[in-house]
């Protein structure tokens, strides 16, 4: 009963993202975008310079993990959070300029007020958890609610948060 529930979930999901111009294409042009915009980017350039050595590959897993969130597609598989508490010096300033390059991308290209919304939903959620989840790692347990630490853990599927 619940297979047959997440599945119609994810159905819906789909079908919704569908109907108001999500797909495929449109995440793929939104990844590359951002994600030009980002290498040129005085703070945040450097940080995936230094870690980013394919960026085909790179792009091609982003794309793989926003049509997991936004489609449902399940293409996606890896922990983006141990990949960001690794990097060591992220902080909300670097969240911050994230964000804002996500929003200007698209504001550009997105094909509706509604379809940018849901992404800059999805964004902040992540961009949420993943702070959260870095800060936990640094036991700085009191910059973060309660909500912040079930967020990360269940965004993530992540069991050794405290």
């Amino acid at each position: 009963m619940t297979s047959n529930y997440a599945e119609q979930a994810r159905a819906r999901k789909l079908a919704d993202a569908l109907s108001c111009g999500i797909d495929d294409a449109f995440i793929s042009r939104l990844v590359d975008s951002f994600y030009d915009s980002i290498r040129q980017d005085d703070m945040l350039g450097p940080i995936f310079a230094e870690r980013i050595g394919d960026w085909p590959h790179h792009l091609a897993r982003m794309k793989d993990f926003w049509a997991s969130i936004m489609l449902e597609s399940g293409r996606f598989s890896g922990n983006p959070m141990r990949k960001h508490i690794a990097i060591g010096k992220l902080d909300e300033a670097h969240f911050v300029r994230w964000r804002s390059l996500w929003d200007q991308t698209l504001c550009r290209i997105a094909p509706s007020g509604a379809v940018a919304d849901k992404f800059r939903e999805a964004a902040q959620r992540i961009g949420e958890s993943l702070l959260a989840g870095i800060r936990i790692d640094r036991g700085d347990l009191g910059a973060i609610s309660a909500k912040e630490r079930h967020d990360a853990r269940s965004l993530y599927r992540l069991t050794d948060l405290p």
